[in-house]
């Protein structure tokens, strides 16, 4: 068997933080097993790292992830000193986390910091995202969908981007994501009048609970096989594991955020404080089976499709 291809980083522009796995869902695609009985949490001796590691390296992008990163103790303080340096803010939100006790004056907060939203919808059907995600999801995910167009978010020239995030039901790669996104704006816009400014289509990987929701079924290693047989090598260029460093909620590094739930960390047990020094631009990047899923077909990353076509 061909092993996946060897990888080196490029210039790093993205700091992805994991700031713990606590979540208000539990859903069944999700590939880092959060849920609302998880309890780990970054500790403020780390999280007081990000800020001086973004300016040691001179990076202009946090990507917040969780668990939902919104119920973190210290999610608002840190949003507010990385805005204030002008360096962007990713918020990987699931939506119904606007509508969670305590949480009613989130979507403002965002607005008010201006940080882009990356939200969860895996359809724009109601039966297909409660199946996924839980019942009466798709009915909260629309109602924070609205809440954040009428605070600008969506908008033309408002300055406040909000990009929603598609997940395929099963064990299939995504379909073309521009005629997908064509079918998100007309469908969303007839029914609910949301607006948004971009659809990321993301193929689902085969790790932690959607891997053992495929072992139950009998399809993993069908999906394994469909990931390598769609490979494209031109997809290689832009993985995003070139450009971004993951970080769990430990501080421990990784080469993305799959590596990071599969435990496969950066060599040496490398931290994030070694970052306020060390430059891993030029360093391989650990790659493994489960990476074909970001190379299969149009590609999969944090951003969305990496080429136009299956």
């Amino acid at each position: 068997m061909t092993p996946f291809p060897e990888l080196r980083r490029t210039a790093l522009t993205t700091l992805q933080v994991n700031l713990g796995y606590r979540c208000n869902q539990a859903c069944s695609h999700c590939h880092v097993n959060a849920g609302p009985s998880r309890r780990e949490s970054m500790d403020e001796q780390t999280i007081a790292l990000i800020l001086p590691v973004l300016r040691a390296r001179g990076i202009g992008c946090l990507d917040l992830t969780g668990g939902a990163p919104e119920l973190h103790p210290g999610f608002r303080s840190l949003v507010r000193e990385v805005r204030a340096e002008g360096i962007e803010v990713i918020d990987r939100c699931n939506l119904t986390i606007l509508s969670e006790p305590d949480q009613e004056d989130l979507a403002a907060f965002l607005a008010a910091e201006g940080v882009t939203v990356v939200a969860s919808l895996p359809c724009y059907l109601e039966d297909n995202v409660d199946r996924q995600r839980g019942q009466g999801v798709f009915e909260r995910s629309i109602q924070g969908l609205q809440q954040l167009n009428g605070l600008g978010y969506g908008q033309p020239g408002s300055g406040r981007e909000l990009h929603l995030v598609f997940n395929p039901q099963g064990p299939s790669l995504p379909p073309p994501q521009e005629g997908l996104e064509a079918d998100y704006r007309r469908v969303l816009g007839e029914r609910y009048g949301v607006r948004f400014n971009r659809l990321f289509a993301l193929a689902n990987m085969p790790i932690q609970r959607f891997a053992a929701m495929l072992q139950a079924s009998e399809q993993l290693q069908t999906y394994r096989e469909l990931l390598r047989s769609s490979h494209q090598p031109a997809n290689l260029e832009a993985v995003m594991c070139r450009s971004l460093v993951s970080v769990d909620w430990q501080g421990v590094l990784h080469d993305c955020d799959f590596n990071q739930q599969l435990g496969l960390g950066l060599p040496a047990g490398r931290h994030l404080r070694d970052l306020l020094h060390w430059d891993p631009a030029g360093d391989p990047i650990q790659v493994a089976e489960h990476c074909y899923g970001c190379t299969a077909g149009s590609g999969s990353s944090c951003g969305g499709a990496l080429s136009g076509g299956n």
